[in-house]
C-alpha cells in the first residue's frame, strides 16, 4: 500500500510556519517573544541612562528655583522636557541618514533659523538681543537659534563625511570651514557671541575630525586669535566703530578684573562664587540655597545655574553631576568610535562638541576660569527651546545607535 507523503510534507510545513510566523509577544518555537527586548535593544542606554538623570536633577533645580523666582515658570519647564521626549522619539524612530545628502538644504534651512529674529514682525528682543520668536496668535516665544545648532551638527557632518576621513586639498579645507562662517556670520547679526561661540565649536570639532591637516588647522588658530584679539583692541578705542557691544566689552574686562565693574557683571561673578562656596561638601539642601532666595545671585535660573546647584548640593553634588556628563559623553564618543559611516561618526562628534562646549562654558563661568556669556547648562537651565534641542540631540544619538548595522 503506498504512503502520501504530500500531505505529510504539507503538515510539517504549516507546523513550521505556525512556529516561525507568530507575532511579537505570542508563543515563537515553545517561548515567548518579548517586544520590550526589541525596543530596548535599539535605545543606546549608556547615553540616555545619564541624560534622563541630568533631566531629572534638572526638575528639582528649577522647582527649587520657582519657589523664590517667579521667570521660573516650573509647568513651562516641564512642558519644554515634554515637548523636547517627543521630538527625541519621532528622531529615533527617523533614518537620520537621508540628511547625508542634504547638505545645500540643511544649509539654507540652518542659515535661515539663525537670522529668522532679524525678520520685522517676528523677532523679540530680550537681555540687549534679538534672538527669539514670537509665533503668531499664541503667546510663546521660542530661540530658533537652538534648533539650529543640531541643524548644523548635520550640515557639518554632511560636509565633512564626503572627504571620508581625510581633507586632502586646501580647496576643500577652505569648503568646511567656508560652510561653517555662513551660519557663525548670520548668528552674528543677532548678535548672539554665545551661540557663535557655541557653533564655532561644534564646526571645528567636526572639521578636525573630518580629517584636515595639523597645519591647516594650526594657521587657522592662529589667525582667529590675531581677528579676536583685533575686533577687542578696536573694541577699546573711542571714535572708531565698535563691533563688540559694551555689554560684551565689560564681560571681557571683568573675566581679567572682577573689581572693574562692582555694580554689574563683576557683581554677577562674585555672587556666582560665593554661592559655589557657600555649598561647601554637601550643601544645603534643596530649596535652602539663600543666594539665589535672597535675590543676590542674578539669572538663577539660566546663566547662574551650575552656581545654584552647587549652594544646594555641594561638592558632592556638583561631582555626581560632572561624573553624569562624563559618562554621557564618553558613551557617545565610545559608539562613534565603533562605527565606520563617517556621516555617522562627525553627528556624533558634533552632540559630543556641543554638550562638552556647553559645560565647561557655563561651569567656567560660574567659578571664574570663562568670561561670563549667556551659554544655559545642557538639561538643567531652565529654557524650553534649549531643553527641547539639547533633548533632541539625544534622540540623534539615539537614532545612529538605531541605525547603526546599517550605517556600519
Amino acid at each position: 500500500m503506498a504512503l502520501d507523503t504530500s500531505a505529510v510534507t504539507k503538515q510539517r510545513g504549516l507546523s513550521r510556519f505556525k512556529k516561525t510566523s507568530s507575532p511579537k509577544g505570542l508563543t515563537v518555537n515553545g517561548k515567548k517573544s518579548d517586544g520590550k527586548r526589541d525596543i530596548l535593544g535599539n535605545l543606546y542606554l549608556p547615553q540616555l541612562i545619564p541624560a534622563c538623570l541630568l533631566i531629572l536633577i534638572g526638575i528639582v533645580v528649577i522647582y527649587t528655583a520657582s519657589l523664590n523666582i517667579s521667570e521660573a515658570n516650573f509647568p513651562r519647564h516641564l512642558a519644554g522636557i515634554a515637548i523636547g521626549a517627543v521630538v527625541a522619539i519621532l528622531m529615533w524612530r527617523y533614518d537620520y541618514r537621508s540628511l547625508a545628502n542634504m547638505s545645500t538644504l540643511l544649509l539654507v534651512v540652518v542659515s535661515l533659523l539663525m537670522i529668522l529674529p532679524r525678520v520685522p514682525g517676528l523677532g523679540v528682543s530680550a537681555k540687549g538681543m534679538t534672538g527669539w520668536v514670537k509665533i503668531p496668535f499664541l503667546p510663546l516665544r521660542f530661540q530658533p537659534s537652538e534648533i539650529g545648532k543640531i541643524g548644523l551638527i548635520f550640515l557639518m557632518a554632511a560636509v565633512g563625511a564626503e572627504y571620508h576621513g581625510k581633507v586632502e586639498t586646501l580647496k576643500d579645507y577652505v569648503k568646511l570651514c567656508g560652510t561653517l562662517l555662513v551660519p557663525f556670520g548670520c548668528i552674528m547679526l543677532l548678535p548672539d557671541l554665545g551661540t557663535g561661540l557655541i557653533l564655532l565649536a561644534i564646526g571645528a570639532t567636526i572639521i578636525i575630525c573630518s580629517g584636515a591637516k595639523k597645519s591647516w588647522i594650526a594657521i587657522t588658530f592662529i589667525l582667529l586669535v590675531a581677528v579676536v584679539t583685533l575686533v577687542v583692541a578696536t573694541s577699546l578705542i573711542p571714535g572708531i566703530p565698535h563691533i563688540l557691544k559694551d555689554y560684551q566689552i565689560k564681560r571681557l574686562t571683568v573675566f581679567v578684573d572682577p573689581s572693574i565693574d562692582p555694580s554689574g557683571d563683576g557683581y554677577n561673578l562674585q555672587q556666582a562664587k560665593i554661592a559655589v562656596g557657600s555649598g561647601g561638601l554637601f550643601g544645603k539642601g534643596a530649596g535652602n540655597a539663600t543666594q539665589a532666595s535672597g535675590r543676590f545671585l542674578p539669572e538663577a535660573h539660566t546663566d547662574f545655574v551650575f552656581a545654584l546647584f552647587a549652594e544646594e548640593f555641594g561638592f558632592v553634588g556638583s561631582l555626581i553631576m560632572l561624573a553624569l556628563f562624563a559618562w554621557m559623553i564618553f558613551s557617545t564618543v565610545l559608539l562613534a568610535m565603533r562605527l565606520d559611516n563617517p556621516f555617522a561618526k562627525l553627528t556624533l562628534v558634533g552632540c559630543v562638541a556641543m554638550w562638552t562646549f556647553q559645560m565647561l562654558q557655563n561651569i567656567g563661568m560660574c567659578i571664574g576660569i570663562m568670561p561670563i556669556t549667556g551659554i544655559p547648562l545642557p538639561f538643567i537651565s531652565f529654557g524650553s527651546t534649549s531643553m527641547i534641542a539639547q533633548i533632541l540631540a539625544v534622540g540623534v544619538v539615539q537614532s545612529v545607535w538605531r541605525h547603526r548595522q546599517k550605517s556600519a
